[in-house]
C-alpha cells in the first residue's frame, strides 16, 4: 500500500499577500519556493492595504477566491496563517466556511507578535466567537512552546491540537569572517517602531561613551516609522557631535540587500517589546551573528543570555547599552555567541522545515480519512 506520505498533497494556503512585507509573507514565501514535488500550494492573500472599505472589499474579494478553488479544485488540506485584528477574523470565517461547507481539514498557523494583547482587549461575546472558530481547526501550529501554553491556556484548545513548529531559514551555507574588525557594525532589521524597540536602541547607542560609540556604526533597515527614527536622529545631532555619521536608517531591504547587510554586520540588535518568533532575529543567527534581545515571545524558548546571546528587558535602555558595549569591546565573546548563534538555528533551515510540516499534513490527513 502506498505510503500517504508519497501521495500528492494539495493545499490551500491563506495568509498575507506577498507584495506585502514582513514575517508571515517571508514565511509564505520559503513555503513556496522550498515545498517538495509531492505538495503543491496554491496562494491566497486575504489582506490588502488601505481604508476599511478597501480592506473590507479586498477580504471579499478574496473570499470568493477561496470558494472558488474549494469548488473547483482537489483540496486536500486548507493552511491558514493568522496573527491578531483582522486576520484573527478573516481566517476564522475561512476556517468556518472550509470546515462546514466543504468539509476541509483546516491547519491555522500562528506567527502573532501580540496575540496575548488582542485577545485580552476583546469584549467576551467576540472572544468566545473567535475562541469556538479557532477550535473548529484540525491542528493549530505555534511557533514555540511558550506560544503553544498561551494557546492551550488561553484559547482552551487541546494540548494534542497545538503543535510547535519553528519558522524556518534559509540556512548560508558559509559565513564570513569576522576577526580583528577594526569597527563594530550592530545591525536592525525589521519593522521600525515602538514595538520592535528601534527608539529605544538609537537611544542606547547615544549614551554610549564616546570612545566606545566611536569603534561602532548603527545600521537600522525595514519599514514603518522610518521618518520619525531619522528624526531622533538628527535631534542627537545637534547635542552629540558626529552622532549622525555612526547612524544609517535604510528602507526596506530586498533579500539580496539584506544578505550584503547581515554579511558586514558583526552584531545584531531587536530590543522588542511583543513577538512571536522572529525570523529576522533567526536570519541573523543563521549568519554567525550574536545577538541582542528581549526575553518576549517564543524568543527565550531559543535564546540562553551568555551562551547563544545576550538578553536585556524591554525598555531598558542603560541596559541595552551596556550590552553593546560589552560587545563591542569584547570581539572573543562576539565570535563565541555568534557560533553558538549559529548552530543553535541550523536545525530550522528551511530544508528540514517540511520534514515536520509533511508530518503534520500526514497526521491531519490520515486522521481524515478514519473520520
Amino acid at each position: 500500500m502506498e505510503n500517504i506520505a508519497e501521495k500528492q498533497i494539495n493545499v490551500l494556503m491563506v495568509g498575507d499577500s506577498l507584495s506585502k512585507q514582513g514575517g508571515i509573507v517571508t514565511l509564505e514565501r520559503h513555503m513556496l519556493k522550498h515545498a517538495p514535488a509531492h505538495v503543491q500550494i496554491q496562494h491566497i492573500g486575504t489582506a490588502v492595504d488601505g481604508s476599511a472599505i478597501q480592506k473590507a472589499f479586498g477580504f471579499a474579494i478574496a473570499l470568493v477566491r477561496v470558494i472558488l478553488v474549494l469548488l473547483t479544485k482537489k483540496v486536500d488540506i486548507v493552511h491558514a496563517h493568522v496573527a491578531e485584528r483582522g486576520s484573527a477574523y478573516r481566517k476564522s470565517i475561512v476556517t468556518l466556511i472550509a470546515k462546514f461547507l466543504f468539509r476541509k481539514p483546516v491547519i491555522l498557523h500562528s506567527n502573532s507578535p501580540e496575540f496575548h494583547e488582542f485577545y485580552q482587549g476583546l469584549s467576551w461575546n467576540v472572544r468566545q466567537g473567535l475562541l469556538w472558530a479557532f477550535s473548529q481547526c484540525d491542528r493549530f501550529i505555534a511557533v514555540s512552546e511558550s506560544w503553544r501554553n498561551f494557546y492551550v491556556d488561553k484559547f482552551g484548545l487541546q494540548p494534542e491540537q497545538v503543535l510547535v513548529l519553528a519558522n524556518p531559514i534559509e540556512l548560508p551555507t558559509q559565513v564570513p569572517h569576522r576577526e580583528r574588525s577594526n569597527q563594530t557594525n550592530l545591525v536592525f532589521l525589521g519593522r521600525i517602531g515602538q514595538r520592535k524597540g528601534t527608539f529605544d536602541l538609537i537611544r542606547a547607542f547615544a549614551i554610549l561613551p564616546k570612545p566606545i560609540r566611536n569603534q561602532a556604526n548603527l545600521i537600522l533597515a525595514g519599514d514603518g516609522e522610518v521618518d520619525k527614527a531619522r528624526d531622533l536622529v538628527a535631534s542627537y545631532s545637534l547635542k552629540i557631535s558626529n552622532i549622525g555619521d555612526r547612524i544609517t536608517i535604510y528602507d526596506w531591504l530586498n533579500p539580496q540587500q539584506r544578505d550584503a547587510l547581515l554579511t558586514q554586520a558583526h552584531v545584531f540588535i531587536l530590543p522588542t517589546y511583543n513577538e512571536g518568533l522572529p525570523l529576522a532575529l533567526l536570519e541573523a543567527m543563521g549568519w554567525g551573528l550574536p545577538v541582542i534581545t528581549t526575553p518576549v515571545g517564543g524568543i527565550p524558548d531559543l535564546i540562553v543570555s551568555g551562551k547563544n546571546g545576550l538578553l536585556v528587558q524591554p525598555g531598558d535602555i542603560q541596559q541595552l547599552s551596556t550590552a553593546i558595549e560589552s560587545l563591542i569591546q569584547n570581539e572573543n565573546l562576539r565570535l563565541s555567541l555568534g557560533s553558538a548563534a549559529r548552530e543553535s538555528v541550523t536545525p530550522l533551515d528551511v530544508k528540514n522545515y517540511f520534514n515536520f510540516l509533511s508530518q503534520i499534513y500526514d497526521l491531519v490527513l490520515d486522521f481524515q480519512e478514519k473520520k
